[in-house]
């Protein structure tokens, strides 16, 4: 049996006396895209963040292919090859498009003996390109990120995160604040890089019909516990999930 590449066990983490999430458990398969869907103060966001290092949980444990990360640094998630996006756009707004994500891949590859002696790109200029070829911003490869939309930062900001060639990218709210032209490019560069790396997806969404096409397991949170998990058609069918969640 193969091993998940991400596993979640009876994580719990309250705040004074409010308990935001209360044993959740959860496996996500390799090459899997899974949806993390719930009303706010539903857990989401304490939850990625548990996973992700930005709080120890109080109870359970966090896998990574087998591994306890347990409370471990986001920086050394990533040499696990865990990436993520945040709700806060991390770009560099006097940057091009270009330098922003040659910077992301400087992280992640070399010593910083190289760094300060090696090429000033650290030889990454080719990979950028590749990358900004990818999320078809060819054509804003010298713009400065500040002058883009916000869609089209929101795309510079999953390029960089992708330049480590992360196994598992947690995504918070990729849709959040991005128009529907914008919003389909984005969809269809997760699902072809999907396809294309096998790289495995955990998103955080409020944007129904993006989650819906997108993912094909959703779990579904409510008062820091999950009260549904299923494909996309039995979670909009779910009448637990209407009520606490979809309002229907």
């Amino acid at each position: 049996m193969n091993t998940p590449i991400l596993s979640v066990r009876n994580i719990g983490k309250s705040f004074g006396g409010i308990r935001a999430v209360d044993g959740v458990s959860f496996e996500v398969n390799k090459g899997e895209i899974l949806g993390l869907i719930g009303p706010n103060g539903s857990g989401k966001s304490t939850l990625f963040n548990c996973i992700l290092g930005q709080l120890t949980p109080d109870a359970g444990e966090v896998t990574v292919n087998g591994k306890n990360v347990s409370g471990m640094r986001a920086s050394d998630l990533n040499k696990l090859g865990v990436g993520r996006t945040f709700q806060q756009l991390s770009v560099f707004p006097k940057m091009s498009v270009l330098d922003n994500i040659i910077l992301a891949g400087q992280e992640h590859h070399g010593t910083m003996l190289a760094r300060l002696f090696g090429p000033g790109d650290a030889g990454l200029t080719a990979e950028a390109e590749r990358m900004i070829a990818f999320f078809r911003l060819s054509h804003l490869r010298d713009t400065l990120a500040g002058s883009l939309s916000y869609g089209q930062q929101k795309l510079v900001d999953a390029a960089m995160a992708f330049m480590a060639g992360p196994r598992l990218v947690l995504l918070d709210e990729p849709a959040g604040g991005v128009n529907l032209t914008m919003l389909a490019n984005l969809k269809d560069r997760l699902v072809a890089y999907n396809a294309e790396h096998g790289t495995t997806f955990v998103v955080i969404e409020h944007n129904m019909e993006f989650v819906m096409s997108l993912c094909s397991r959703i779990i579904v949170l409510a008062e820091g516990n999950i009260i549904a998990e299923g494909t996309p058609d039995q979670i909009r069918s779910n009448q637990t999930v209407i009520d606490a969640y979809l309002g229907g």
